[in-house]
């Protein structure tokens, strides 16, 4: 069971890591510096650990047996310094949903990969189809929950992109602390567990087929 415990924090850890990550370089493509000059261009998790959203709510949520989420320290962008920053705010909320995504293949793939060679001892390949498809049912969750259209999540941001000025402003500036209350209750209360569930089976299928 610690094991278990264990491998859900280092796949938890890697999929949030990488995700702000995502955030922090597309920033940097599109002519923000920002993220990368405060070391966030890193796949060091120290670098992006927030003891709440990384460490005491996947713990919570892990021993409630509610649905696993986390997040990390959000990336620092610099909006006057974007190229075009209606659409590069757009490509840099979708870069960590992206993330997600590309781990969620990469991880069915190789998954595919160790059933195409049956040589493999059965046991080591048990292990590492439980490892990945863990990864795999992770990264989905993120990328659902990611992709909730409630501030501060990267959702928010993309349904932004298709709302009038001034409507965007007001929506982009609620109180993210009022956001992450109403996610946690979502979450806690088991509401979306249902919808949640089916749709991480579905990229499970999918990714694996």
């Amino acid at each position: 069971m610690i094991s278990e415990y264990l491998l859900y924090a280092v796949v938890i850890l890697f999929s949030i890591t990488l995700h702000e990550v995502a955030h922090a370089y597309v920033a940097y493509l599109r002519g923000d510096d920002t993220a990368k000059m405060s070391g966030r261009i890193t796949l060091n998790p120290i670098s992006h650990i927030e003891l709440f959203g990384s460490i005491i709510l996947p713990v919570m949520l892990l021993l409630m047996k509610a649905p696993i989420f986390a997040w990390a320290k959000p990336v620092p962008i610099d909006y006057r310094k974007l190229k075009n920053p209606k659409l590069d705010i757009l490509l840099v909320s979708l870069a960590g949903p992206a993330s997600n995504l590309s781990l969620a293949f990469f991880s069915g793939l190789v998954i595919c990969l160790v059933g195409a060679f049956p040589n493999f001892t059965a046991s080591f390949s048990v292990s590492i189809e439980h490892c990945f498809s863990m990864m795999i049912k992770v990264n989905a969750r993120l990328l659902i929950i990611n992709m909730i259209p409630i501030p501060p999540l990267d959702g928010s941001k993309i349904m932004a992109y298709f709302l009038p000025v001034e409507l965007r402003t007001k929506y982009l500036n609620l109180n993210p602390y009022i956001g992450f209350i109403i996610l946690n209750l979502v979450l806690l209360s088991g509401m979306t567990n249902g919808i949640i569930n089916l749709i991480i089976n579905f990229f499970v299928m999918i990714f694996t087929s």
